[in-house]
């Protein structure tokens, strides 16, 4: 890494306890595979922000870009607010809640050009979490492995209003293996979904 801030956000993350198993650089690299995905997007959602993978480095990346961070893990939340406050960045609101209730929310629902997450969950949940905070016209990014079960997911993607139109090889020094699954807004998600906190993760559609 290159850019002194990416290089900061890495010692911040390795010195917050128990805030990431392998808080390495190759880790915060493999973020950056999602630049080129960004197109002209402004209004950014990262879904289940965790050490701020991959939201602050695209941030860093993207200045540009008005960054929204979605955690519901109270002591997570709270080192978003530390690095991008050491960091100086601007632009970016911290939100301390669980992704199905910020679904739900007039403030964030589909209000977001991106929705972006990163070994958030297994295809279907992550799209009922994150397709509901994508304007129609939007893409969600979702970084995933190959060989994962995309397939499985067809059914929640199309409930919530989405289309998969590309999966990108995308491998790094984190995963060799890596992809991003593009996947297009195309009509507004429908008033029930996202369902009740936990209710995804317990009855996937």
């Amino acid at each position: 890494m290159n850019d002194s801030k990416l290089v900061e956000l890495a010692k911040l993350i390795s010195a917050w306890p128990g805030l990431m198993a392998r808080p390495d650089a190759a880790l915060i690299e493999d973020c950056l595979v999602l630049v080129d995905h960004l197109g002209e997007a402004r209004k950014v959602v990262d879904v289940g922000s965790g050490g701020g993978l991959p939201g602050i480095p695209l941030k860093i990346a993207r200045p540009d870009l008005e960054l929204t961070l979605i955690e519901a893990d109270q002591d997570k939340a709270a080192f978003l607010v530390h690095a991008c406050a050491a960091l100086d960045l601007r632009g970016i609101e911290v939100v301390a809640r669980r992704a199905e209730v910020a679904g739900q929310d007039p403030r964030f629902r589909e209000a977001f050009d991106v929705a972006v997450a990163r070994a958030l969950a297994p295809m279907p949940v992550l799209a009922e979490l994150c397709l509901g905070l994508v304007r129609v016209g939007g893409r969600l990014l979702a970084q995933k492995t190959e060989g994962d079960d995309n397939d499985s997911a067809a059914r929640a993607i199309e409930v919530m209003g989405g289309v998969v139109t590309a999966v990108h090889q995308s491998p790094s020094e984190a995963r060799r293996t890596g992809t991003v699954v593009v996947i297009d807004k195309i009509r507004a998600t429908p008033p029930a979904y996202p369902r009740r906190p936990g209710v995804a993760n317990r009855r996937p559609l």
